[in-house]
């Protein structure tokens, strides 16, 4: 599984264009994702990141960073024993290959905002 490219508003995996925001779980891609507050990431919006159990979940926050976390989310998943990672989009998918490559889809999660 390698993210290929990044771009404001689309992002290409596996040869595969993505235009809406997305999760990858367990080398899965989970296009179309909502979240329930916006641009704030809350534990009901990640519970199936939270259910697969990775080792560390990528955020990728936006071209420019405009999702957050809600206070308390980082907490919550580090509680769980899940690391949390979260940059501007572009940083978060290298880190996302980066890590892969090391660990393995099962171990890393991303979650990210596609454009603003």
């Amino acid at each position: 599984m390698v993210i290929e490219s990044y771009r404001f508003g689309q992002m290409v995996i596996d040869k595969k264009v993505y235009t809406s925001d997305l999760k990858i779980i367990k080398g899965i891609v989970k296009n179309n994702w909502w979240r329930s507050k916006g641009h704030e990431v809350v534990p009901s919006d990640i519970e199936d990141i939270m259910a697969a159990g990775p080792d560390i979940v990528i955020f990728g926050t936006g071209a420019s960073g405009m999702m957050k976390l809600a206070p308390g989310l980082s907490k919550l998943l580090t509680d769980k024993g899940i690391k949390v990672i979260a940059l501007p989009t572009e940083l978060a998918a290298k880190k996302f290959n980066e890590l892969v490559s090391r660990l393995s889809p099962a171990k890393v999660a991303f979650a990210a905002h596609l454009t603003c």
